[in-house]
């Protein structure tokens, strides 16, 4: 299979030259460099790549160009492999229009003219940039096999779980192909069929079974640990980073994917230090390999069930029957969105109604109309995302619009954006279909007007969940679940504090336990704060550990 291609574009042919001639230098031996002096040429040769089906991993492009500038060029260049990074070589003249490129035209980044000493001012950038596309990159052959039916729950389910924890991963339609129904052949009735690279055969597999055959790690190597985090969202891979990197042996419970409800996120454009945003995936890939390198021990996919509070000594329950013990322990578990109470949501789950952004299913909403259910910003993200590839998006929202709930730059982007539509005050009183969803009966919350739609493609972001039930009495929550942690625990909750301290800001009501992220009471539900009170919990970890 071909190399993946970067493509430079520069309309003078000594600058054209020499970045070509360091890229190749320092990618050369996994990438292919090609060169074109205008974006029309450029236009041309993605054209011809993208009809031999070859990958392209990066798009580099000077901006003042004759015929077309680098930002018009990277618009267009997107519509043909959206996937690949985009970035700006441009003048410190330019800078402004560079930074409106990643607004407008999904500039990934920009760098400034001259680029020497490129071990300095090019190839860090570019490094990450093509890291990034790695993480996300399907080369079409090897790897797992999914033969399935796209409205069937159990396909869908296998191919999110595989894509969120980023096991590479080919799917085939056994309604579309011939091929692929012979290859299911008597299990056709038990989808989906998975094939692994060694060609063994899963029918119907739960995620258990698919993550222990892909390699996952599912039980614990020891049997104690200094600190146990449940939940590997932002908070949990932020206190796993800072707690392994100063020496407290960790291990991180997941019982879906790394990034939490976060990881399904299409793109988080208010990171500090991401000006062309990232997705959810990117930050949870970085995060994880982060932590392993530190050395945390991850299971996933692996749900607790129970907790036990033996003096200073943690207990989690695992549904598999392990047991895990820890000094400290973290919870981190976040949210889980609320499913939608109307008639037929539930039987067409999977096969049509979901919930999250399901980024698997987006190649399939082509050309196809599109509803969002919520008014946050993981609604707004994903409306945004689905409008690359649906005929139209309409978001369906019970209030008075976006304002609410939703950052500023996200609802203006909405607002102008030709593909998206926003119904205020309307809710779903109905989803119908048989074998996957088909249509949709919409209520107008004022008047009470009914109106039916046809759709295959029904995303939901309402509420938030949290899974705390397996905590049992032994540690305080609110009345909607959400645990309690430092000044709002009151004396009723520490009747039985067994020392002289106060719990420390992030702590619980049992010495040792600590809360962060959205599960806890009283949160700001945005990834940073969720990052920063996973990190700043491990400071609290510490003085509790010299205090034992």
């Amino acid at each position: 299979m071909a190399k993946p291609a970067i493509l430079v574009v520069d309309d003078e042919p000594e600058v054209l030259r020499a970045i070509a001639r360091d890229l190749r230098a320092h990618y050369g031996e996994h990438y292919r460099v090609l060169r074109a002096q205008s974006g029309t040429e450029a236009l041309d040769a993605l054209r011809e790549l993208q009809q031999r089906a070859e990958p392209v991993a990066l798009l580099l492009s000077d901006q003042r160009m004759p015929g077309m500038e680098g930002t018009k060029f990277l618009a267009l260049a997107r519509e043909l492999f959206p996937a690949a990074r985009r970035v700006l070589l441009t003048a410190y003249a330019d800078t402004s229009a560079a930074i409106a490129s990643i607004n407008d035209s999904h500039v990934d980044y920009y760098l400034l003219k001259p680029w020497d000493p490129p071990q300095l001012r090019l190839f860090p950038a570019l490094d990450d940039l093509l890291e990034k596309w790695r993480g996300s990159y399907r080369p079409g052959w090897g790897g797992v096999r999914i033969f399935g039916n796209r409205w069937s729950a159990g396909t869908h389910a296998a191919k999110e779980f595989l894509s969120r924890n980023q096991v590479p991963y080919q799917f085939h339609d056994v309604a579309e192909s011939e091929q692929a129904r012979q290859v299911a052949g008597d299990d056709l009735a038990r989808l989906p069929v998975v094939i692994l690279e060694n060609g063994k055969r899963l029918i119907a597999p739960d995620t258990e079974t698919l993550a222990r055959e892909v390699g996952m790690r599912t039980q614990a190597a020891a049997p104690f640990y200094d600190l146990a985090i449940v939940g590997a969202g932002p908070a949990g891979l932020a206190a796993a980073v800072y707690a392994a990197s100063e020496g407290l042996s960790t291990v991180l419970i997941e019982r879906e994917a790394p990034g939490g409800q976060a990881g399904t996120s299409s793109l988080i454009e208010n990171y500090l230090g991401f000006p062309g945003g990232l997705s959810g995936a990117e930050l949870a890939r970085r995060a994880l390999a982060q932590a392993q390198r530190f050395g945390v021990e991850v299971l996933t996919p692996a749900d607790v069930t129970g907790l036990t509070i033996d003096g200073p000594y943690k207990k989690l329950r695992l549904r598999n029957g392990a047991e895990v013990a820890s000094h400290l322990l973290m919870l981190s578990m976040g949210v889980s969105w609320r499913q939608l109470n109307v008639p037929g949501a539930h039987e067409l789950t999977g096969r049509g109604v979901y919930y999250g952004a399901a980024l698997t299913e987006a190649e399939a909403c082509q050309n196809r109309h599109v509803y969002v259910v919520g008014a946050g910003n993981s609604a707004g993200q994903a409306a945004m995302f689905f409008a690359d590839y649906a005929e139209h998006v309409t978001m369906l929202v019970r209030g008075e619009g976006l304002d609410e709930k939703m950052s500023s730059y996200l609802v203006q982007r909405i607002e102008a954006h030709p593909k998206i539509t926003v119904l205020a005050h309307t809710e779903i009183a109905r989803a119908h279909g048989t074998q996957a969803l088909e249509a949709l009966t919409l209520r107008n919350r004022r008047n009470g007007e009914e109106l039916g739609v046809e759709t295959c493609f029904l995303f939901s972001f309402i509420g938030a969940q949290p899974r705390t039930d397996w905590l049992g009495d032994a540690i305080a929550r609110d009345e909607y679940g959400f645990v309690l942690t430092g000044p709002d625990l009151d004396k009723r909750h520490l009747a039985g504090w067994p020392l002289e301290r106060e719990p420390f800001l992030l702590e619980c009501n049992v010495p040792g336990v600590f809360a962060a992220g959205d599960v806890r009471s009283q949160s700001i539900k945005r990834v940073a704060s969720a990052v920063g009170e996973g990190s700043v919990s491990v400071a609290f970890m510490h003085r509790h550990l010299a205090q034992l």
